[in-house]
């Protein structure tokens, strides 16, 4: 459980909805630190398409789950890969700690999600529908772990960032 010296806070959500830029900007308005687990793994393990394109995703699913278990071990604010949460011994990590579900709609990520490095996206087939499918399939989990849910599709993020900061600090 974290500490309200730490004031650790945990983002989920789905690609392009903006975990890791306003998990930095929380992390400011907090003082804490910002760990951003894909990024660790891809430190760690290489790039993570070629990850899922040599070991597949079960196993990238097990170092996502060793990655959050040493961040939430760490504390701050933690922004999670957007499959974390369909591991249910995740799920199980996070009923511990604060976290807030990122929300977004399909209309505003269509430009977020235009950027590669999502292997769950490639293919032929249309990215943002294949981005709809992840989310509907996911989105119960998020809802699940969830202790308060943000949207940032039309939003500032500054703005959002502050809201959660100041959602954390009420939390403490």
């Amino acid at each position: 459980m974290s500490t309200p010296e730490q004031l650790t806070v945990v983002l989920v959500g789905p690609m392009g909805a903006g975990k890791t830029s306003v998990g930095r900007q929380v992390a400011k308005r907090l003082g804490v630190g910002f760990i951003d687990t894909d990024k660790r793994i891809a430190a760690e393990h290489g790039p993570i398409p070629d990850l899922f394109e040599k070991y597949g995703e079960s196993h990238f699913r097990a170092l996502e789950q060793s990655a959050v278990e040493a961040a939430l071990r760490q504390g701050g604010v933690i922004s999670l890969g957007g499959g974390a949460v369909s591991s249910s011994a995740t799920r199980e990590l996070l009923r511990q700690h604060p976290v807030v579900f990122l929300a977004v709609t399909q209309d505003a990520v269509a430009d977020r999600i235009r950027t590669g490095g999502r292997p769950l996206l490639a293919g032929d087939d249309d990215p943002l529908e294949r981005w709809n499918q992840i989310y509907e399939q996911r989105r119960a989990w998020y809802e699940e772990v969830a202790d308060a849910i943000f949207d940032t599709s039309r939003r500032p993020m500054q703005r959002i960032a502050d809201e959660i900061a100041a959602w954390r600090r009420e939390q403490a």
